[in-house]
């Protein structure tokens, strides 16, 4: 099949951008024609895929939204791919994969934990806004064929919020490289990590992993940092944030936090930690809490994040009941660091994260791409005007 994949950029940081990266690289792997359409490359384009930049704008962000949004579609018709598979908000396409799940759910778990002037901004803000009204075209029928959704939870969110059918949406999990994250590289990095941010051998390393740490709740672990830290437990926060040197001013020195910023080698952070920590106020899968599995790792999260959709009952201790209590993420954390029954978690741990495998995911979305070329009607051949002769006899018949 020739294959046309959607997102505004070709890079590597935030969990759609990986999965849009895995994709096409597994797709040409099984000998498919693929096609990037992208407004920025950020990083290079792997080897035996086709890229084309969608031109448009690309900031502010709601001007790059609108031209990506109802553009690129229209760019992307003109190079007679079979199946078109967005990644992104467009206005159409043929299949549409959310990575995050409806963006008015979005707003309004964001609204539920914010004052009144930000609920406001959320309400009235143009780029808000656009995105809703992409959103409603994107998910209707005329907008996309079939949606997948990354766990179960998001999959009802959507049909809940659009009155979608339930037959339009299919769940598929993301897999995870087993080989990069994995137990065996805590002997070659754990020591080396700590001993980069001074974090004592004795030390339970605490860590969290995310872009957007408002939306993914650091704030909510850096108010049990400030009022009643676990005891010998280093906070640990790996990733990129508008305000991340404002956090970095404001703890540099404090109560054991450490702001290690955006790393590429994130696998070597879990590696080096005891416990992955996302109390998130939005979450669809949590590609980092499957990272951390494969790595070994406990997580202390929160409810119906798809990465632990298959979570056996230990591990499932580690879903908060109320991530807005900062007893409970307290008494948790240190359940879930105890070293007497955490080599029996990482275990688990490890085991669960086998259950998901870019193979599986790869077998699923190849079969809804197939299942639309099969299901699309063939355009009927139009009759040269060079044969009159042909066209009266086609009449007669």
């Amino acid at each position: 099949m020739k294959i046309a994949l959607a997102h505004k950029k070709l890079e590597l940081r935030g969990g759609t951008e990986r999965v849009f990266f895995q994709t096409a690289v597994g797709l040409r792997d099984r000998g498919h024609d693929v096609h990037l359409f992208c407004q920025k490359f950020c990083v290079a384009v792997p080897k035996g895929i086709a890229s084309h930049r969608v031109p448009g704008l690309s900031w502010p962000r709601t001007a790059r939204l609108l031209t990506f949004g109802f553009l690129a579609p229209k760019f992307i018709a003109r190079f007679g791919c079979d199946v078109l598979l967005s990644f992104d908000r467009l206005v159409k396409q043929d299949l549409f994969r959310s990575g995050g799940g409806a963006h008015k759910n979005f707003i309004a778990k964001m609204q539920a934990h914010c004052g009144r002037l930000k609920s406001l901004w959320y309400q009235l803000s143009p780029y808000h806004r656009l995105v809703l009204a992409v959103e409603k075209r994107q998910l209707s029928p005329s907008g996309s064929w079939k949606i997948i959704a990354v766990c179960e939870q998001t999959r009802r969110e959507m049909i809940d919020a659009y009155g979608i059918a339930e037959s339009r949406v299919e769940v598929i999990h993301n897999g995870v490289d087993h080989k990069r994250f994995h137990p065996g590289r805590r002997k070659d990095c754990a020591n080396r990590i700590r001993a980069e941010f001074g974090i004592a051998a004795e030390g339970r390393v605490v860590l969290f992993v995310g872009t957007g740490f408002r939306r993914k709740g650091l704030d909510r672990l850096l108010r049990l940092w400030q009022h009643d830290a676990p005891p010998n437990c280093y906070l640990l926060v790996v990733g990129n944030d508008a305000q991340l040197a404002g956090y970095r001013k404001r703890w540099r020195g404090k109560n054991q936090v450490i702001f290690a910023g955006p790393r590429s080698n994130v696998e070597d952070y879990y590696a080096a930690a005891d416990l992955l920590v996302l109390p998130s106020v939005q979450e669809a899968f949590g590609n980092v809490v499957l990272e951390a599995l494969a790595s070994g790792l406990p997580v202390l999260t929160v409810a119906g994040v798809g990465a632990l959709d298959k979570a056996g009952e230990e591990l499932r201790e580690g879903i908060l009941n109320d991530p807005d209590d900062i007893a409970e993420i307290r008494a948790k954390i240190l359940r879930l660091t105890n070293p007497l029954p955490w080599p029996s978690l990482s275990r688990q741990a490890r085991a669960m994260a086998e259950k998901y495998s870019w193979d599986a995911y790869l077998d699923q979305v190849e079969r809804l791409l197939c299942d639309f070329v099969t299901a699309s009607p063939q355009p009927v051949p139009a009759v040269p005007k060079a044969m009159p002769a042909l066209r009266a006899a086609q009449k007669g018949r």
